[in-house]
């Protein structure tokens, strides 16, 4: 979705009034209530939704069958594929480069790999993340697009490790750009991995422990996109209650209750909460209606199967450089948005989630560090004129978030 059509975003509950509200449930009052409002106008996104719905039906495939998550080991990929850390560096850590929001090929791209490259080399870098959004504006239009050679190899070339890889909007776009209005054209960035040596997407979500035989960091990539599209999904597959979403829900409780990692990271493209434009999920763009657009049903699953059991969520899609704190309403879960690697905001913060650290205005990328002992996040702008990474910010945990897992999914 381009930034000229956002709608205003309308204001999500404060971590005060999301405890309030709950008291107030507890107590016998008044349902919880969701966030945002209903927008009372119709935007040019709404009436392009509902033009281009009865075409998008013709051209949109039918998915016959579910595809399995993968798990790390051994490494998958092209020929000469990157291999995965196996042991710490000689910092006594997993150290991986987080970006997001990254493919679009231009200067501020270049710019910010350029500038990551150096810190990986200097913090021993094994891994690297990419959160969605890959090929701007409507994804690859085959598993051997151009594209993936110029809004991805090229631009990272020398940041020669193993990329996890996930979804967002604009890979899974049909007619209208970033709608993610058409997931299965997200299985062209599946088959890529088959032939490069950096990318790594073996299925369009999965998990990767660190290491493979007594994780320390288990990371778990899922696909967000069929449950926060901007137009309603018209393949019965892919629908917020079909069997993909599902079937992705039901593995991504089971795999976060079977892990043995001692820390637990899940990557996704849409946050659970924001304090950017995008809003937070529940109320994405000022929605609450409906079953698209506002995220209620992703809002439900990161409440219901992540919160209290990851440590991080780790999220693109807003243009901004985020460090929010863990709370009560996160269940300790602490939200980190890192999606500026392209493109940036207008320099403000939206809303009010507690936040260590956030950025508005800069380019930028974050450094995630693990050992037993601790996670720790830097977060880095970066100048595109000359190149150079600044280090902003570093918000360190010692804690892993309490292993029982709630019984739900």
């Amino acid at each position: 979705m381009c930034d000229d059509e956002l709608i205003p975003p309308q204001a999500d509950m404060t971590e005060r009034e999301w405890l309030r509200a709950g008291s107030e449930a507890t107590a016998g009052g008044p349902p919880m209530r969701t966030t945002g409002r209903v927008p009372q106008w119709v935007n040019r996104r709404t009436l392009l939704g509902g033009a281009m719905a009865g075409a998008a039906l013709a051209v949109l495939p039918s998915q016959a069958q579910a595809q399995a998550p993968a798990a790390a080991a051994p490494r998958l990929g092209g020929p000469g594929a990157f291999p995965f850390p196996e042991h710490p560096n000689g910092k006594g850590e997993f150290s991986v480069l987080i970006t997001g929001d990254a493919g679009t090929g231009d200067e501020a791209q270049y710019a910010v790999a350029a500038a990551a490259r150096d810190i990986c080399q200097a913090e021993r870098v094994g891994l690297a993340v990419g959160l969605g959004d890959n090929i701007y504006e409507n994804g690859p239009e085959s598993d051997d697009d151009s594209e993936f050679q110029d809004k991805f190899e090229k631009p990272n070339n020398g940041i020669d490790v193993p990329w996890l890889m996930l979804l967002g909007n604009h890979d899974c776009s049909g007619l209208i750009p970033g709608s993610g209005g058409d997931p299965s054209r997200g299985d062209r960035e599946v088959a890529y991995a088959k032939t490069s040596r950096r990318w790594y997407m073996p299925s369009r979500y999965y998990s990767v422990p660190l290491p493979a035989a007594d994780p320390l960091v288990e990371f778990f990539a899922i696909d967000t996109i069929p449950w926060s599209s901007y137009v309603a999904q018209l393949d019965p597959y892919y629908r917020w209650d079909g069997p993909y979403m599902r079937e992705q829900r039901s593995w991504l409780d089971g795999a976060l209750r079977a892990s043995r990692a001692r820390w637990k990271v899940v990557l996704s493209h849409h946050p659970y909460l924001n304090n950017g434009k995008h809003g937070s999920a529940g109320s994405y763009d000022g929605f609450e209606i409906g079953n698209y657009t506002s995220g209620v049903h992703l809002k439900d699953m990161y409440e219901k199967v992540v919160c209290g059991r990851a440590d991080l969520i780790l999220s693109g899609h807003d243009h901004t450089l985020q460090i929010l704190e863990p709370t009560a309403r996160t269940g300790g879960t602490r939200q980190v948005v890192c999606g500026a690697s392209a493109k940036t905001e207008d320099g403000k913060a939206h809303f009010g989630h507690p936040a260590a650290w956030q950025n508005f205005s800069d380019h930028g990328f974050m450094v995630l560090k693990v050992s037993g002992a601790r996670l720790t996040i830097d977060a880095y702008t970066v100048d595109v004129a000359t190149r150079k990474a600044t280090l902003q910010h570093r918000t360190r945990q010692t804690r892993p978030v309490a292993a029982a897992a709630p019984a739900h999914a």
